[in-house]
């Protein structure tokens, strides 16, 4: 059926419940998982003529996203891992986050992404579902999209 899953993560235990939901439907159709993470663009401070010192650089600050990115992925590969599935995580920058999403699938020959309903909590949750809406609108690969039971 499927080949190859996209699965995103943004580290939130409801992104994260989608992934173990993701890998487990990639293990029934024996796909590859490909991990990604999408982190902001570095963004320059607006109202200031010079950096203030303790603003960290670009490089440290895509550092520091990478390092947070590799920690996420590194739950969605164990699950692979576990279900013995070929594997690949990638950390990627971007401020639109769906348009990336799709470009990492079609990069990857991905045939699915298997994606969240909803991430982080609070007035983050809408925004990110909103990335979850986008994706369904734009994209011409297959979505899946993950929908947690609430508990009862």
């Amino acid at each position: 059926m499927y080949k190859k899953i996209l699965i995103p993560t943004d580290g939130s235990e409801l992104s994260a419940a989608a992934a173990r939901a993701g890998v487990e439907f990639a293990r029934q159709c024996a796909a590859d998982v490909v991990g990604v993470f999408i982190a902001p663009e570095y963004q320059y401070p607006v109202s200031v003529e010079i950096i203030p010192p303790n603003y960290p650089s670009e490089d440290e600050y895509k550092a520091s996203m990478r390092k947070h990115g590799d920690e996420y992925l590194a739950q969605v590969q164990a699950e692979a891992e576990d279900a013995k599935l070929p594997y690949r995580g990638i950390v990627a920058f971007a401020n639109k986050t769906a348009k990336k999403l799709i470009q990492v699938a079609e990069d990857n020959d991905c045939d699915l992404i298997f994606i969240g309903s909803h991430g982080r909590g609070g007035l983050e949750q809408l925004l990110l579902g909103s990335v979850t809406s986008k994706v369904l609108s734009l994209c011409e690969i297959p979505v899946l999209v993950y929908r947690m039971k609430k508990k009862k």
